[in-house]
C-alpha cells in the first residue's frame, strides 16, 4: 500500500494537517488573494480536496465547485464541512488524480497545499498535469501550490513540535533524499500516552523545474509566485505557486 492510500494516516493526523487555525487562514486567503479571483460562476476543481478546507470558501465565493479525493474519509469530512458552513454542496468525487479526467469541464483546476508530486515515477506526476490540462476548457488555468526547494532550504533543520488542541502533540522530522529530488516527512503523534508514527514522501521541485513540467504538459503563459497574493518567487517566498493556462481554441 502506498502511503497516501492509508486511511488511518488521514484520520489520525488530520488535526495536524487540517487544523481549525489552518481552515481560518485558508478562508481569509480565498476571500482576498488575487490568484483566487476568477470570473463569477467559474467551474473550479479542487484536485485532492481533503476535508474541504478550500471547498468551503470557494463555494462561498459563488464558484461552481467540484472536489476530488482518493480518501473516502476526507470526502465525508468535506461533505460535513460544507453542510455546516451552509454553502452550496460541491460535487464530490472519489477518484485517483493519476487517472481522473473530465475533458474541458472546468475553468480552473487547483492542486494546493503540497498535493502534487506524490507518485514514485516522475512520468506519473507529469501525467497529473496532462490530466488537468485535458480537464480544462480552453483558456482555463491550473494552479499548483507546493513547498518549493528554495523555500524548504531556508528553514529545514531540527525537528518541529506541533501542539494539538486536544492536548496531544506531533513531532515532525524532514529528510531530503536523492540529492534534493525528494522529501520524506516523518511524524510521531503522541496522544493519551500512546505514540503513532507515519511517513509521507513526495518529489521536490524548484520554481524552474515545476514551470518546465507545466510547459511540457502543454500549458502556456506559465508563471511562478511566492504565494497566492501573486508576490514574486524570490528569497522572501513562503510557498511556490505555479499557474499555467490551457491555450484558447483557434
Amino acid at each position: 500500500m502506498r502511503w497516501y492510500e492509508d486511511e488511518t494516516l488521514w484520520s489520525d493526523f488530520s488535526s495536524t494537517m487540517f487544523s481549525a487555525r489552518r481552515a481560518d487562514e485558508v478562508a481569509r486567503l480565498v476571500a482576498g488573494a488575487p490568484l483566487f479571483e476568477f470570473p463569477e460562476g467559474s467551474r473550479v476543481l479542487d484536485l485532492c480536496c481533503g476535508p474541504g478546507l478550500f471547498l468551503v470558501p470557494l463555494a462561498r465565493r459563488g464558484y461552481e465547485v467540484t472536489g476530488v479525493d482518493l480518501s473516502p474519509t476526507m470526502l465525508k469530512r468535506a461533505e460535513t464541512a460544507c453542510a455546516r458552513a451552509g454553502v452550496p454542496m460541491p460535487r464530490l468525487i472519489s477518484a485517483d488524480m493519476l487517472t481522473f479526467t473530465e475533458p474541458e469541464s472546468f475553468d480552473v483546476v487547483l492542486n494546493v497545499y503540497t498535493s502534487f508530486g506524490y507518485f514514485e515515477e516522475p512520468a506519473d506526476n507529469a501525467r497529473v498535469l496532462r490530466n488537468a490540462h485535458d480537464s480544462l476548457a480552453p483558456g482555463g488555468q491550473l494552479i499548483v501550490d507546493v513547498l518549493g526547494k528554495e523555500v524548504l532550504a531556508g528553514w529545514i533543520g531540527r525537528p518541529q513540535l506541533v501542539e494539538l488542541e486536544d492536548g496531544g502533540y506531533v513531532v515532525q522530522r524532514d529528510t531530503v533524499l536523492d540529492g534534493w529530488r525528494r522529501l520524506r516527512t516523518d511524524w510521531t503523534l503522541v496522544r493519551d500516552g500512546t505514540a503513532r508514527e507515519a511517513s509521507i514522501s513526495s518529489w521536490l521541485y524548484s520554481g524552474a523545474e515545476l514551470c518546465a513540467l507545466f510547459e511540457a504538459a502543454g500549458f502556456v503563459d506559465v508563471a511562478c509566485y511566492g504565494g497566492f497574493d501573486a508576490s514574486p518567487y524570490d528569497q522572501h517566498a513562503k510557498r511556490l505557486v505555479v499557474r499555467g493556462t490551457r491555450a484558447a481554441a483557434r
